[in-house]
């Protein structure tokens, strides 16, 4: 049986399935082309790995951003202490899951960087040796 994700947004915005398909993307290009050349290209904004709201970020399982789609300021911080205005520590959730499990959805609120709003987010992580790769849609 398959089950399909949402919908794209009124707004235009990416959906789960395309959100899966460019982790999936993203993880056979960091395994072809190795971290040092995969991860910049995460991170540039003009690469595959950026469309609309869609975006890729993988941390390293210590909560370390190694590639950020979306804020480039990111790459290099260890933001396992980040919160969402929930006061949920996503990133720490984020990696221990990871650290569990294969692939996970998970929720959070974070900033919409077409919106500039912070809405409900929901991620969809694969793990690669001791990172997380991850791309969310955001659920209006």
């Amino acid at each position: 049986m398959l089950v399909f994700g949402g919908t794209a947004s009124a707004g235009g915005g990416a959906n789960k399935d395309e959100a899966v398909a460019m982790v999936k993307q993203a993880v056979t290009f960091i395994k072809e082309q190795g971290p040092e050349k995969a991860y910049p290209e995460i991170t540039n904004k003009a690469s595959k790995f950026h469309d609309r709201d869609l975006y890729v970020v993988v941390y390293q399982l210590d909560g370390k951003v190694l590639a950020h789609g979306s804020n480039e300021k990111f790459v290099g911080k260890d933001l396992i202490d980040a919160q969402d205005v929930d006061g949920k520590l996503y990133v720490k959730e984020r990696v221990e899951l990871a650290a569990k499990q294969p692939s996970f959805w998970q929720d959070y609120k974070f900033v919409n960087p077409v919106s500039k709003k912070v809405e409900p987010k929901e991620m969809y992580c694969e793990k690669l040796n001791n990172t997380a790769v991850c791309a969310g849609v955001y659920k209006l």
